[in-house]
């Protein structure tokens, strides 16, 4: 019989030629524990998705608590489902008025693929603008407002009437106009390398879409959450999309996304034709459980502000000749180093040493640090440690 590392290299897809191909045990708080009896600090929590950290025991207890009641009874949208209803309550008052209608995925690409049809249903309009460098998902129309030609090339032809402008660039939004339907953006972005813009371009944007008709779509798939010291980060520029997706940290470890707009953007999908907009497994009851178990945690014990301190500490303990510099907000950080050559050997000298870190999607010589925001301080020290020793060995 194969064991589980066979039956991963023979059944499994990959999507590298180099999968890290760790046989995981267990995993518990910041630690990851392998099949060979190795504990790994995690650094990028599943890639800003273990936010508390892993199997966080009120996320356990509710998912617990819903299984014994129910599991999928039918698509999204048809019966009351007491989750569902209960975390959609509870996200709306966390987020501004006019983003208090929630419409539930299962992923963040799948909100994204929602908000860009909402968006041409609302408005009817068909051009959308992205920016350069930005990540949005490998689904078609997500990937159709990708940033990165490198990942879209293969796939053309993709969807129609996307222009892409250079990022934090207030001149290029001039090409914004009343023939947008939508403008898709993150916050700030994460796999085109922790880039954080202006306030004064967040500013020009919400106010060039105001002015055009056209509704700005806030990608907080990976910023939200507290991940970058705020609960979202549009909060950060004085801002207010008119549609926001969100997913990863949402679950709490369960998957889960959303697109959330108001009452009277939302309800254009319920005309013409009524169920413009359906998924099967989106808003699962027990992903939703799960999901309020994780914004009461993250509420009730501040963890966006412990995202700051988390950014404090990374910064006042990583100095070395080899960081060029160290970016982004909260514990959504990236350390930039001298080469992709570089990056790869501190990389696995970390992982060596018990401490799990990555590079971004688009960048080759950033190492993207975002720890559970639950994190001890003494374990984060501990993890920073490795990260200083790791390059020592490798300057």
């Amino acid at each position: 019989m194969q064991n589980p590392k066979q039956q991963f290299a023979e059944h499994l897809a990959w999507t590298s030629d180099t999968p890290l191909g760790l046989e995981i045990d267990r995993a518990e708080g910041s630690y990851i524990y392998l099949k060979d009896g190795k504990r790994i600090i995690d650094l990028i929590s599943g890639i800003a998705v273990s936010s508390l950290g892993h199997c966080h025991p009120r996320v356990i207890e509710a998912v617990r608590r819903q299984l014994d009641k129910h599991l999928h009874v039918m698509v999204y949208g048809e019966f009351v489902q007491g989750s569902q209803a209960r975390y959609a309550a509870a996200l709306a008052k966390v987020l501004p008025g006019g983003l208090d209608v929630v419409y539930f995925t299962m992923t963040g690409t799948e909100a994204n693929e929602g908000a860009l049809k909402l968006a041409k249903k609302a408005t009817g309009r068909t051009r959308m603008v992205s920016f350069e460098n930005s990540y949005h998902g490998d689904s078609h129309g997500s990937l159709s407002v990708t940033g990165r030609s490198v990942y879209r090339e293969p796939f053309l032809p993709l969807l129609p009437d996307v222009t892409f402008l250079p990022f934090g660039d207030i001149a290029a939004l001039s090409a914004i106009d009343d023939s947008v339907a939508c403008v898709i953006t993150e916050p700030i972005q994460g796999e085109g390398g922790i880039v954080v813009p202006t306030k004064e371009w967040h500013q020009a944007l919400r106010q060039k879409c105001t002015e055009t008709g056209a509704l700005l779509i806030f990608d907080e798939i990976q910023t939200g959450f507290g991940r970058t010291g705020a609960m979202f980060a549009f909060e950060h520029f004085d801002v207010v999309p008119d549609i926001i997706t969100l997913a990863k940290a949402m679950g709490g470890g369960m998957p889960l996304g959303a697109f959330v707009s108001s009452h009277e953007i939302m309800a254009t999908f319920r005309t013409d034709p009524p169920l413009s907009h359906v998924t099967t497994f989106g808003g699962h009851p027990v992903s939703c459980a799960a999901a309020l178990a994780t914004l009461e945690v993250l509420s009730n014990e501040n963890l966006p502000a412990r995202a700051q301190q988390i950014e404090h500490q990374v910064r006042d303990t990583l100095k070395h000749a080899s960081i060029r510099e160290i970016r982004g907000k909260g514990a959504m950080l990236g350390m930039d180093l001298r080469d992709a050559d570089l990056t790869a050997r501190v990389t696995k000298t970390c992982l060596d040493n018990g401490v799990l870190l990555g590079w971004t999607l688009h960048s080759n010589s950033l190492i993207r640090i975002a720890p559970p925001l639950n994190i001890k301080e003494d374990v984060l020290n501990m993890a920073l440690r490795v990260i200083l020793m790791a390059l020592k060995e490798n300057a």
